[in-house]
């Protein structure tokens, strides 16, 4: 089909009977069934007194009520709050309370923690709904339970309003003006253009990371609107990710490092099992991929292995397997919707090569930080913004990363940058993860501390402690490598990858003030 489908809608109301979602327990939905469950939830929704402009959020896992809520959302001029069910009851209650939510909408799994947010938030006991049993919170049902399935009236674009990761901070709504226009008036699949993802032509995507993130959702909702079959992932593994390929021909993903590296762990007779050979675009993002791990991804998967560098304010670079083959550890080229820049810490555009803050410029629009106008300030120059990552452009425009600029370990005025202390350490087979970051030191103002998640079959001790330093003297030049290694049982990552390193770091340099 040539021309570009005029969303979700329209593709469902010309061919209802469409599967076009397959459900975490097989489950398979129509086009028609899941229309007529968003178009509910809206009317539900207005009874319970949202206007236009107004926000819901939501505490769910991987399932039909999420992709239900972003639909219904996006159709009816509302602002849908994804919350990452993995915070404790008053991280939500913060995000509920800032974002200024009618309601909520809960599943039964997290039931201490979203009953302790609406507690916390005030939020009125009719305005609480749960999919299952939470105490204090009304059935999901009686959202939908007689509502119409006919659409709204009034149908206008909503956005999705997602919450910066907070693992800097207290997290910060991202927000943008609603265009108010119908939903039909924008492509709302061109987004995976970028990517080479087109209209239809037999695609398949699987959804194997939580939905409240802020590209799975987005990466998922644009192959809706462009007439792509959803198989969604609740709980991720890598034997049930290749299962779930090979069964329905799954043709692109989202994923990230930490998943690589897990399939990777496999044993060769489990992956010989399934054929992944239907995939075209496994596209990676939200965390640095280290170079060993890239190459071997490359060489079982093929030219599928795609990444791209963009944050939940925006993008962004993307770069073929082609591309990172030519110029290893690049992180791409600019999208044609956005310009990438390099500046320096006084706000001087920096010429290829040399490192600087990373900076981008999209043209399909701004945002805020809700109720931040400090920190919507800060993070700009003119119509560019950063979230602080550390990199260079080079002669051909390609964007290559170092760090998070608060990552940066600075010792004896010297800079060293985590990243490449914690790809040399994953080359180890007794490293399951790493974390590299700078602790203090009375001289150098900091010294490198590794933290290391031990491979199953490996035990922590000074044996292994001796074995990673020797390995990290082959790599990294003296004054990169750790000064002292230790060990956890699991590295705090949130399931999109992304590390939380102030957890680790923060004990460190309890009473004591970072120089950066």
């Amino acid at each position: 089909m040539s021309t570009p489908p005029a969303g979700f809608w329209a593709e469902a109301a010309r061919n209802p009977d469409r599967t076009v979602l397959v459900a975490p327990d097989g489950e398979e939905w129509t086009a028609g069934r899941l229309h007529a469950a968003a178009n509910r939830l809206v009317h539900g929704l207005r009874a319970a007194g949202l206007q236009r402009g107004d926000a819901f959020a939501v505490v769910l896992p991987n399932g039909v009520e999420f992709l239900t809520a972003y639909l219904a959302a996006s159709q009816a001029g509302l602002y849908l709050v994804p919350v990452n069910h993995h915070l404790v009851g008053p991280e939500i209650a913060w995000i509920v309370a800032d974002s200024g939510v009618k309601v909520l909408i809960a599943h039964e799994r997290y039931a201490a923690a979203a009953r302790a947010a609406a507690d916390e938030a005030a939020l009125p006991a009719d305005h609480r709904y749960a999919v299952g049993t939470v105490e204090g919170f009304q059935p999901y049902a009686r959202l939908l339970d007689g509502r119409p399935a006919s659409a709204p009236d009034g149908r206008e674009l909503g956005w999705v309003m997602n919450y910066t990761s907070g693992t800097t901070g207290r997290p910060r709504g991202i927000r943008r003006p609603l265009p108010g226009k119908a939903p039909e008036e924008s492509y709302l699949g061109g987004f995976l253009g970028i990517f080479g993802i087109r209209p239809f032509d037999g695609n398949v995507h699987l959804v194997c990371s939580p939905l409240y993130h802020t590209a799975v959702l987005q990466f998922a909702g644009a192959s809706l609107h462009i007439g792509h079959r959803l198989v969604v992932m609740d709980k991720w593994t890598p034997e049930d990710m290749l299962r779930l390929i090979d069964t329905h021909r799954c043709t692109h993903t989202h994923m990230v490092p930490t998943q690589f590296h897990r399939l990777l762990a496999l044993p060769d007779e489990v992956r010989a099992r399934y054929d992944v050979s239907a995939m075209r675009h496994a596209i990676h993002g939200a965390a640095p991929c280290p170079d060993h791990v890239k190459r071997a991804m490359i060489d079982w998967w093929g030219s599928c292995v795609e990444e791209y560098y963009a944050a939940s304010e925006g993008g962004g670079a993307f770069a073929t397997a082609e591309d990172w083959l030519k110029k290893p550890g690049t992180v791409g080229k600019a999208w044609p919707i956005s310009e990438l820049a390099v500046f320096d810490d006084d706000g001087n555009r920096l010429p290829p090569g040399e490192l600087g803050t990373v900076y981008m410029k999209m043209s399909t629009g701004g945002f805020q930080y809700h109720k931040d106008e400090a920190k919507t300030r800060k993070n700009r120059i003119g119509d560019f913004f950063t979230v602080g990552d550390l990199g260079y452009l080079d002669e051909d425009g390609y964007l290559f990363l170092r760090d998070r600029k608060i990552d940066m370990i600075i010792s004896g005025g010297v800079n060293i940058y985590p990243a490449e202390i914690e790809s040399a350490l994953l080359a180890h087979p007794a490293v399951a993860d790493a974390a590299a970051f700078g602790i203090p030191h009375d001289d150098w103002g900091e010294e490198v501390k590794a933290v290391v998640e031990p491979a199953p079959g490996h035990e922590p001790g000074p044996d292994l402690t001796a074995s990673l330093l020797a390995h990290c003297a082959d790599r990294l030049a003296g004054y990169k490598r750790p000064r002292g290694i230790d060990f956890i049982e699991e590295m705090p990552r949130d399931p999109n990858g992304k590390l939380y390193k102030r957890r680790l770091r923060d004990p460190y340099w309890e009473g004591r003030t970072r120089p950066v």
